[in-house]
């Protein structure tokens, strides 16, 4: 399922964009977005299919179909030992939606939310747009480092209505423990903050690493987390748009459900959209695993190739098809760098901007692992040509 024979260019050239392959030159090798180049399992496309030759495409309800709010609810009872039920589920067009529309909910202008840095820019952006303030808190670009727990609470202040939660982190890979989200869940108690627990990479961790959901800590805990979820990194539903946000209780959900504009349909979540996850949390949890197995065989061979070239330092990711190598060492800024790459090696990657992840991302690049062997090897190979 997962080798260069399953990767389709010619689709991928006319349908892949966001800096993948239908938006770079021909023949550059885009190690860009993390979205999978692999098609998704075929019971998706089948479920889909099944759906659509009944060829009625009505409004499903606001706060999304039984069918997908029963998956998503099971699933982390289940997979995440998070006490929830269907009530409490919201199907959004997006996770990335979900992360501003919790923003949306609980944050007024000149309020605080804590943003970890680095980070994907959407944490920020969604409490910018809020007239929010975005207050950095430093984390370890090493996965190896714990974080400064410490340093964490002297961020808060009575302005603190929001701790953004990335787990596991993009773009380092880190996978928070239990001991240092119990902290930070606890912080959130004892100062009555609302934990927005981004948890779209939790499917993509690497062993012997394991994945705790700050939900399933304990009750305290629980009733001040918000989980927004997605399923684009663990399926490949990038383009259908779909993410889902789970609330603690009925109060926080019709708070959601009110300002997310779902009751008034200018915004909700397409039924193949919902029909596709539903598939893929009850039918493809198999696929899912040989998945896991064949980026954990990429994770390790684009961490010894990077590492044999000049300048280059790349730690190990714990989690996330994702790899964030220091290039400071090579005498050239991310941009130089990343403009080197694609004019000269014929690979795309994303620089290490303070725009997409933060001041503390200077100084690295980072590429996405999510593709068959053969085109990850030639594109590690075009930048140790070019760079060696």
């Amino acid at each position: 399922m997962f080798t260069n024979q399953d990767v389709n260019l010619t689709i991928l050239q006319k349908r892949a964009f966001n800096l993948r392959w239908a938006s770079v030159p021909e023949g550059v090798i885009p190690l860009t977005a993390a979205d999978p180049d692999f098609p998704c399992a075929p019971q998706i496309g089948e479920a889909i299919s099944k759906y659509a030759k009944e060829r009625y495409f009505s409004y499903a309800p606001s706060e999304g179909f039984d069918y997908f709010r029963e998956a998503v609810a099971n699933f982390h009872s289940l997979k995440r030992n998070v006490i929830t039920n269907p009530d409490l589920v919201l199907a959004v067009d997006s996770a990335a939606y979900g992360i501003y529309m919790v923003c949306k909910t609980f944050l007024k202008p000149n309020e605080e939310a804590i943003v970890f840095n680095p980070v994907d820019f959407l944490f920020k952006y969604s409490v910018e747009a809020m007239q929010g303030k975005a207050v950095p808190f430093a984390v370890p670009l090493n996965p190896n480092e714990s974080l400064n727990t410490a340093e964490f609470e002297k961020l808060i202040t009575p302005q603190t209505k929001l701790i953004c939660l990335c787990n596991p982190i993009n773009p380092t890979g880190r996978v928070l423990t239990k001991e240092e989200l119990t902290i930070i869940g606890n912080i959130a108690v004892k100062h009555n903050i609302i934990i927005l627990s981004d948890e779209i990479w939790s499917d993509i961790v690497f062993e012997p690493n394991t994945y705790t959901s700050i939900a399933s800590i304990n009750e305290n805990i629980a009733q001040q987390t918000i989980i927004v979820t997605g399923y684009s990194k663990s399926y490949g539903l990038a383009g259908l748009r779909v993410g889902s946000v789970i609330a603690p209780n009925q109060t926080l959900y019709n708070l959601l459900l009110l300002k997310s504009e779902h009751l008034s349909t200018v915004h909700g979540c397409n039924v193949l959209a919902q029909v596709a996850v539903t598939t893929a949390l009850n039918e493809c949890q198999d696929w899912l695993s040989n998945f896991v197995t064949h980026l954990t065989k990429m994770r390790d061979l684009c961490v010894t190739e990077l590492n044999k070239i000049n300048g280059i330092e790349c730690l190990v990711p714990q989690g996330c098809y994702l790899v964030f190598p220091d290039i400071s060492k090579t005498g050239m800024d991310a941009q130089t760098l990343q403009t080197i790459l694609l004019e000269k090696a014929k690979v795309a990657v994303v620089p290490g901007l303070g725009k997409w992840f933060g001041e503390r991302a200077q100084g690295h690049i980072r590429l996405s692992f999510a593709t068959s062997e053969d085109i990850l090897k030639d594109g590690l190979f075009r930048i140790s040509k070019a760079l060696n």
